[in-house]
């Protein structure tokens, strides 16, 4: 192996890693090798973190921006192995995890975007190793031998492009190293009865190769505790399994060139598409039945209006899973299920130009399949019953009536959604590192992506009378929407040093966007002919294209070494689209209209506008006491137009999707650590102050005006405070403790109305202790994450099948419950580790 030196290409130390992932390269063959810089002996001053915010190596301290760093120290310890077990580190974000559309949600200091659409891309970009992955369904994949995770706020356009309107999180994952070592990990989980094993191998096969093979499998049987009483398909408990594995190749044949090469495999298998959650029994305080067929039929609800975290989730009801219509063979069976398969790649190459430049590409592509069946009324236990006085309910719905009574699970609204993406990007990018105050950097960046959403799903459900004459399936139709995209941007930043203490940087980015969509009805029930489009009806393509220009200027002073002060002016911007959750009803026939202006109208209502983004921040960084302490504060002030929107009408059974006015989030962080004279203990804690109101008029979905509310997972408050404790016991021995109490105040779950349902202040506590050999070569280790076991919501929407306000009666009032996405609630691992 090649010596490692300052200033050589092989150099893994985290500022090698840092650039190497500012073109997705997360580091050359030996990234993790080098020690921090040195300090006074006798104090034990903070090691630098080095981050990638402006794809360059610099420190976080350096960086004028609002940067949250977790080291992979950090998120092994306590098991953070999906983006949703971030949030306990990192006040201002929201993550939230499951559902049929984009499977996921991410929202900082107050944006994001819907957790409902598979159309939208998010408002806060996922950048995986240095590739911008677009589907929200990333949430849901686990992660692990991660270096580094970083959290960048506000708006980070002119850097990372479309999609980062809000921000950026940034995971970054191990790179080879210049010995060989080995590690793994097992551990059993007592609260949701699973179990954790991975395992790493890395090292040099060469002088100029190197090479990291890593992976985890993870099974939580109890994933999901059910509602008790109902005999579920699938047992009383939902499980988890996930499998990852990547293999990272990193070669440097000399010191101009080298090459990153990571490939990744994620496999996740469960009992359903529902993550944690629960029903909110709404202001009447019942359980509401499941209103269908146009008000001739109810179901009772057949959930207890507690929300402990044990929904009752409904297998399917035997109607309607005698054959449901899929793009592959037909779904036959009650029992949800979900399976997701996701395949990840990416090459990052730098090759120098001399002394001055660098030329950096980063190639990436995914493919994701993912496809699963679950029931999305939340709710249907028998018996049911007619709502027609004097007429039964086998003259109604004969099929339901054959299968109907007490206790008999009666799930509906059943989706078995195929969400596919496959997603090409390649970004160049050439970098200076001239002698004098400018240097710049110059790049190109372009994205091919094709997304599938093909699914059955039912909204009345009219199989409940009799399935499909002609091809005996039980939905109400299936829909095939595919979408494409081409994307394109180039630009420019510069930094220019005025002085020695004072620098200028900014930049321009240039975006142009093209999406085209084709809709394919391939089957309709026979029976809604008179409402829906017709089997095999296919319109488009329907085209959408926009552009902008992102700038974006910093000012830093550097008052001392430890010291900097900051102000920047951010834009973002995110790409509108066309919506893929219209109902195939006959006002779709218009999309193939003879007349122009019939034609471009019925076009236009299935499309949503780019969202953009504007302000700045003004900041203070500083260490103090030797280095020992840091302290960094900001303040930001950022607004939003045309943020996108979806909500669904729980009565029509129907999406929503539109553009907010104006969302207007301003406010302060404040960081603090510090590595107190106690060998072995540092502190550290962060404070949030947000305020996100819609600041122009809003009409949601359900017609009321929002303006001057708060924007929902807006809470005003939020904070953590963090303790890690590591003493030797003796030669032989390190005791090792740590801590971690957050808080946050109050917030809206929802933006559907001006008395959405409110989420409560809540605190939390994660804790370790651990016993083992000093460096790591064996640990054994109790980990507790959310010991308080506190249940929070992320996000509230109506249940699907309310009774509407109009056919409200004294025995039937109208339907208000909602349905609440949640937390996983208390985890408590015990574990064993080695390293050698």
């Amino acid at each position: 192996m090649k010596t490692t030196r300052p200033g050589s290409p092989l150099r893994l130390s985290a500022s090698a890693l840092a650039l190497a992932t500012i073109a997705g390269l997360a580091a050359p063959a030996m990234a993790e090798e080098a020690a921090p810089p040195a300090a006074d002996a006798a104090s034990p001053s903070m090691e630098e973190i080095i981050v990638t915010a402006r794809k360059k190596d610099e420190t976080l301290q350096e960086v004028p921006l609002t940067v949250t760093a977790l080291g992979g120290a950090t998120l092994e310890k306590y098991n953070v192995t999906k983006v949703a077990d971030v949030v306990s580190r990192v006040p201002t974000l929201n993550v939230q995890v499951g559902g049929s559309g984009s499977g996921g949600q991410i929202s900082l200091r107050g944006v994001g975007s819907s957790n409902i659409s598979a159309a939208f891309d998010s408002a806060v970009a996922i950048d995986f190793d240095g590739v911008q992955i677009s589907t929200m369904r990333i949430v849901q994949s686990g992660f692990f031998d991660t270096a580094q995770i970083e959290v960048l706020k506000g708006p980070q356009s002119l850097f990372f492009g479309k999609s980062a309107s809000a921000g950026v999180l940034s995971l970054k994952s191990a790179n080879p190293t210049s010995t060989w070592q080995a590690g793994g990990k097992a551990g059993y989980e007592f609260e949701e009865h699973g179990y954790l094993v991975n395992g790493y191998v890395s090292g040099p096969v060469t002088d100029t190769l190197g090479i990291r093979v890593a992976a985890q499998y993870n099974d939580a049987t109890r994933y999901i505790t059910l509602q008790p009483g109902p005999v579920y398909a699938n047992g009383k408990y939902r499980g988890l399994r996930d499998f990852v594995g990547r293999v990272t190749a990193a070669w440097e044949p000399s010191d101009a060139f080298r090459a990153n090469l990571k490939v990744q495999y994620n496999n996740s298998r469960g009992d359903g598409a529902n993550g944690p959650g629960d029903v909110y029994c709404g202001k009447n305080g019942r359980a509401d039945e499941v209103y269908l067929l146009g008000g001739a039929v109810a179901i009772p609800a057949g959930y207890d209006c507690k929300i402990n975290g044990q929904p009752y989730y409904p297998d399917i009801a035997p109607a309607l899973a005698a054959k449901l219509p899929t793009s592959g063979a037909p779904i036959t069976s009650v029992a949800p299920y979900s399976k997701s398969d996701l395949w990840f790649s990416r090459l990052s190459m730098d090759l120098k130009l001399g002394d001055k430049f660098t030329l950096t590409s980063v190639t990436g592509y995914v493919d994701l399949n993912a496809f699963d069946v679950d029931n999305y009324s939340y709710a249907g236990l028998g018996p049911a019953f007619s709502l027609i006085p004097g007429v039964p309910l086998s003259a109604i719905a004969p099929a339901l009536a054959a299968s109907n009574g007490a206790g008999v699970q009666l799930g509906v609204g059943t989706g078995t959604p195929l969400n596919q993406t496959q997603q090409f990007t390649q970004e160049l990018r050439l970098a200076s590192k001239l002698d004098g105050p400018f240097n710049f950097m110059v790049g190109a960046f372009y994205e091919h992506r094709r997304s599938v959403f093909d699914t059955a799903q039912q909204i009345l459900p009219i199989s409940f009378i009799a399935p499909d004459p002609v091809t005996g399936f039980t939905s109400d139709y299936r829909k095939r929407i595919v979408t494409k995209g081409d994307a394109w941007s180039v630009f420019a930043s510069a930094n220019f040093d005025i002085t020695d203490q004072l620098e200028l940087s900014g930049g321009l980015r240039y975006t142009k966007e093209k999406r085209n969509q084709i809709i394919d009805v391939p089957y309709t029930h026979a029976f809604l002919a008179a409402a829906f489009v017709p089997s095999g009806f296919r319109a488009g393509p329907i085209r959408f294209d926009d552009d902008n220009f992102s700038p974006e200027v910093s000012l830093r002073y550097k008052i001392n070494p430890d010291v900097n002060v900051y102000a920047s002016y951010k834009t973002g911007f995110k790409s509108g689209g066309i919506d893929n959750s219209a109902l195939p009803t006959l006002g779709l026939l218009n999309l193939n209209s003879s007349d122009p202006a019939v034609k471009a109208a019925a076009e236009s209502s299935l499309k949503y506008k780019s969202e953009t983004a504007k302000g700045g921040e003004i900041g203070i960084k500083s260490q103090l006491d030797n280095r020992t302490m840091t302290l960094n504060a900001s303040a930001f002030y950022y607004v939003f137009k045309d943020l996108q929107v979806q909500n669904f009408d729980a009565v029509a059974i129907q999406f929503i999707t539109l553009n907010a006015g104006e969302v207007t989030t301003k406010g302060a962080e404040v960081n603090w650590s510090w590595r107190t004279p106690v060998e072995g203990l540092a502190l550290s804690a962060n404070l949030a102050y947000t305020r996100a109101k819609f600041t122009k008029t809003f009409l949601s979905g359900l017609g009321q005006d929002l303006k001057g509310r708060d924007a929902p997972r807006a809470p005003h408050w939020a904070g953590n405070f963090a303790f890690d404790y590591a003493a030797p016991v003796s030669d032989a021995l390190e005791l090792g403790l740590s801590g971690n109490f957050t808080f946050t105040s109050s917030y809206l779950a929802a933006q559907d109305s001006n008395d959405d349902y409110k989420q409560d202040g809540y605190v939390t506590l994660d804790g370790s202790i651990s016993i083992g050999a000093p460096g790591g070569r064996w640990k054994l280790a109790l980990v507790g994450t959310n010991l308080t076991n506190k249940l929070w919501v992320n996000t509230a929407g109506g249940r699907p099948f309310l009774t509407p306000a109009s056919a409200a009666t004294a025995s039937l009032p109208a339907g208000d419950d909602k349905v609440l996405t949640m937390n996983r609630g208390r985890q408590l691992f015990l574990e064993a580790s080695f390293k050698f």
